[in-house]
Formats: structure tokens, sequence, C-alpha cells
């Protein structure tokens, strides 16, 4: 199954996380940046929130059961809040750490192989980034995504964290190394916040993207000329997976079986244009005004 395959990218994550940890440990060890350790912590986040993909992913792709009739796809959602709630905790320890290197100041070391070493963790980082990226779009899977989003946030806080670091060492002002690390702090808190509010969004079946939703209204207005109109239009999305559903008002000299086939030819083209989709419709006879009156969420 496709969310099958998705599995090998999670584990590509949590591979490049254990790789970057090392090398990020061994930059912050060599340096005694507490920027770098900053850098190194949310590495970790990293590999924890990689790992809690990999079993996400395994478990959508169970099949219905008599618990789970739509399937298991919501599974995602609860991946990247564990994400998200990780990097706010992650956030929490580096300002700690920050704050107490203030209060107790100490001189870093310029180690140009420890900052070749952190440079040599973001360019990992960057490279599973582009992966992720590309087949979370491909897939529509928000897992990969968050996942991808993350990794780039990672890679622009270390590149921030080096310059920070140069700019110690041209400047001696050794404050700017815990200020930097507060600095990648909050922007971690701004990170994992859109994580979780972006999963809320989804348990709270948010409608499709908007650009879906005009492919498929798009679908239904070829067929206006042909004398199909429809409406109680309804959307939403559970991870990957999307539900689509709504009436289709046709001409009421219909035969049943041709209302069948037209409603099997437009859900079909549906389903083209929107990524896993399960697409439900309703044929009404087009005279008659009582269809007029069941289009809302709670029909009279």
């Amino acid at each position: 199954m496709k969310n099958l395959s998705l599995t090998k990218f999670a584990l590509i994550s949590i591979a490049a996380a254990v790789i970057t940890i090392t090398l990020k440990s061994t930059a912050y060890f060599l340096t005694g940046s507490i920027s770098l350790l900053s850098d190194a912590v949310e590495s970790l986040v990293n590999l924890a929130t990689a790992i809690m993909a990999f079993y996400m992913l395994r478990l959508m792709v169970k099949l219905p059961d008599e618990q789970h009739l739509y399937g298991h796809s919501k599974a995602e959602y609860f991946s990247s809040v564990f994400e998200g709630i990780l990097i706010l905790l992650a956030a929490i320890t580096i300002i700690y750490s920050a704050v107490n290197r203030l209060l107790n100041p100490y001189e870093i070391e310029f180690n140009i192989i420890g900052l070749g070493v952190s440079a040599l963790a973001s360019l990992v980082n960057f490279m599973v980034a582009q992966l992720l990226y590309v087949n979370a779009k491909k897939h529509k899977s928000i897992t990969l995504e968050a996942d991808a989003q993350h990794l780039m946030t990672d890679v622009w806080t270390s590149a921030g964290v080096l310059l920070g670091i140069g700019f110690v060492f041209i400047t001696k002002m050794q404050v700017l190394d815990p200020v930097i690390a507060i600095l990648v702090a909050l922007n971690i808190v701004n990170s994992g916040w859109k994580l979780i509010y972006r999963s809320a969004m989804g348990f709270m079946d948010e409608a499709i993207p908007e650009d879906e939703k005009e492919k498929v209204v798009a679908v239904l207005r070829a067929y206006e000329n042909k004398g199909i109109k429809y409406h109680g239009f309804l959307t939403r999305q559970s991870g990957m997976r999307r539900f689509i559903s709504l009436h289709l008002l046709v001409p009421g000299n219909l035969t049943i079986q041709k209302g069948h086939n037209l409603a099997e030819e437009i859900e079909k083209k549906i389903i083209s244009v929107s990524h896993h989709a399960t697409v439900i419709t309703h044929i009404e006879p087009i005279e008659d005004k009582k269809s007029l009156k069941d289009i809302s969420l709670d029909r009279d």
C-alpha cells in the first residue's frame, strides 16, 4: 500500500536524527557553545518525533475494523501534536540553559572543526527535509510534512547559531551566545505552535484545501450545461483521506439505472482530482421543491 511505503521515509528521518545528534553533540563539546547545545537538543526532538511518525504511519495502513469503520487516517494528527509538544518542551529546556549561562558566563572556544561538524549536520538535515517535503506533497501526508518543516526549522536555526557564533568571536561579546540560544528557542516555539494548531484543525474535521475544492467544483460545473445541478456540498479531511458528499439534482424522468450511472461517473471524476477521496452522492429530482430542504448538516 502507498501509506506503507511512507514508513521508509520515517526510517530515513530516524537515521538522520541519530547522525545529527552525534554531530551536534560533538560540536558542543568542542566549543562549549550553549547555542550549539540548543541545536543538539532540537535534534533530540527530531529523533523522538521521527520514531512517533514511523509508528503512526504504520497504524494508518491498518484496515478498517468494527470500531474504526472509517479507517485509522487520523493517527497522523497524533504524531504532529506529539511533535509540537516536544518542540515546546525543547524550547523550555533551551531557554533554561541559556538563562543559566547568562547568570554564569562561560567563554566559548573557537573550534573550526566543531563548527564544521555542526555545518555538516545541517547539510544532512537539509537533504532529508527536501526528500520528506517532496513526498509529503506527493502523498498529502501531514506527518511527513510536519517532519520536513521541523527539519527545515532546524536547518535555519543552525545557520543562525553558526552566524551568531561568528559574531561572538568578532565582537568578543560572550553574552551573544545565550541570547542567540533564546532567539532559537522562540523560533522553535513558533514552529511547535503551528504544528499543534494544524493538527487541532484536523481533529475538528477541517474542510479540504481550497485548491482541491476548486478542482471538485470544476468537475461539477462541467455537468451544469447538461441540466445537472448540485447542493449540500460537504467536505472534510482526515490525515491523507478526504471525505466528500453532495446531492445531485437530476431530471426526475431519469431511470434509476441512468441516475446511478451518472452518479458513478461524477464520483470517479471527483476521485481523480482529489487525493484519497471517499465520495458519497445522493440523487434528487431537480423539479421537486422538497429537494432544497435537506441541504443542511442537520436535516429537517
